[in-house]
């Protein structure tokens, strides 16, 4: 009679594990980062009550829990890894070179056009050199380009102080989820498998894979108890429980150092978000130093086509210098007077210097050049990194989808499943009634 108690109590004790690891599913149904529980039960070793009229071989002993499974498949995981990696890192990019793209500005206020517009304003004074009022809209022409360039500087300095700030932000990210993943480690060793504790460790283990995963291209490996050991080109960030935290250093020129805290020079990333940072904010130094050069050639051309020609008055001036400054966040225009701009040309002619415009400063190798080629040249990058950009989004929706269909939790399922453990749990329950109505009436005849 022991064995109908042995088996209908732990059969109740079973089932009412299977339906809690159910009810944990359909509480955590939109839970990023949990995955889906389930109860292995096996037969439970022959009982040990001992009775008068004991018989050995109908001894039975019902059932025991053997674990608490999580729904996971190692090869997904990794996948979603990969491919967080890779979206990161176009999502980063692609963000800031849009920016970029948005800070040279080459609109109707934007450096192209406002140079192009001063040349028609010279062809215009070339009409009729005489023309004060013309040769004022000239001058305001040569300025607003001068400010232009400034603006444009000031644009891309207030970009790659916004990359350096994200990169700062994800650094600080990494380093929690790197303290983090230790902390697990540590508990994983302390924790028995096959738990329900235990299982949410390896969902906490994996969130913090997830965030280092989707910042940084790092390698990861597992050890005794499912610890995660991780690498960064080669540099341990992450073994037992012991992390390894990093550190940014913001160059001059807005490029990236990554080491670790104890002053130790790391590989740049190649992905991930800060990956993806560290090229943007390469990308946006060198913007920033081909306008500084197209600056320079501003200055220099159009000084040196000024300086061939002659002022008004007989014999006229050689031209003043119309702008200075090395570099574009520091050109400034130096002549306001219309009565200085050198028109004529040195044989007297009286628009002869500015007939030379064409030759002297547009065409092959000119800064209106230049300034084309630097807009085509990031256009270019900004489309492939858009177009690389969706497609990282399409395999990283596709593989997420991919694991949630083995470790994602299905309502419909859980119910049916609650429903076949509900009936399972009564079904013990209705062994104990039966084993309880059996002893009283044994004990009612006795």
């Amino acid at each position: 009679m022991s064995d109908l108690f042995i088996i209908g109590a732990s059969g109740t004790k079973a089932y009412r594990t299977a339906m809690a690891a159910v009810s944990e599913n359909i509480a955590n149904a939109s839970t990023e980062g949990y995955s889906r529980r389930s109860v292995t039960t096996v037969e439970s070793g022959s009982s040990t009550a001992t009775m008068a009229v004991y018989i050995s071989r109908a001894n039975f002993g019902g059932t025991d829990v053997k674990s608490v499974n999580r729904a996971t498949d190692p090869y997904l995981d990794a996948t979603v890894r990969y491919t967080n990696t890779q979206l990161g890192s176009a999502v980063a990019r692609m963000r800031w070179l849009t920016d970029s793209e948005t800070a040279l500005n080459d609109t109707e206020t934007g450096i192209g056009q406002l140079m192009t517009g001063m040349f028609q304003n010279m062809d215009k004074l070339a009409a009729s050199p005489n023309d004060k009022s013309l040769r004022v809209t000239t001058l305001d022409s040569i300025g607003r380009v001068a400010q232009a360039f400034n603006q444009t500087a000031a644009d891309l300095a207030q970009v790659s102080s916004g990359i350096a700030t994200e990169a700062q932000a994800s650094v600080t990210t990494i380093n929690q989820a790197l303290s983090a993943l230790a902390d697990i480690n540590n508990s994983l060793l302390r924790a028995q498998p096959g738990t329900s504790a235990y299982a949410q460790l390896l969902d906490s283990r994996d969130a913090a894979l997830g965030t280092l995963s989707s910042n940084l291209n790092i390698d990861v490996s597992f050890g005794t108890h499912d610890q995660a050991q991780v690498t960064l080109n080669g540099q341990t960030l992450v073994q037992g429980d012991a992390a390894t935290p990093l550190a940014l250093t913001v160059n001059a020129d807005g490029t990236l150092a990554l080491g670790t805290s104890a002053g130790a020079a790391l590989a740049a990333p190649t992905s991930g978000t800060l990956g993806g940072l560290f090229s943007a904010a390469g990308t946006v130094s060198q913007r920033r130093a081909s306008l500084d050069t197209l600056a320079q050639q501003f200055v220099a051309n159009l000084n040196a086509w000024h300086a061939q020609g002659l002022t008004d008055g007989s014999p006229g001036a050689a031209g003043a210098p119309l702008l200075s400054g090395a570099s574009a966040a520091t050109v400034t225009a130096l002549i306001s007077d219309p009565n200085q701009l050198a028109v004529k040309s040195s044989d007297g002619t009286a628009n002869g210097n500015l007939l030379t415009v064409s030759t002297v400063l547009r065409g092959n190798g000119s800064v209106e050049q230049g300034w084309t080629a630097l807009i085509a040249t990031h256009a270019n990058l900004l489309s492939s990194t858009k177009a690389e950009q969706t497609t990282a989004q399409s395999r990283s929706d596709q593989a997420v989808a991919a694991r949630e269909a083995v470790s994602g939790v299905d309502l419909d399922m859980e119910a049916a499943d609650l429903l076949r453990i509900q009936q399972a749990y009564s079904g013990c329950a209705k062994i104990l009634q039966v084993a309880k109505e059996t002893v009283d009436a044994i004990l009612q005849i006795i």
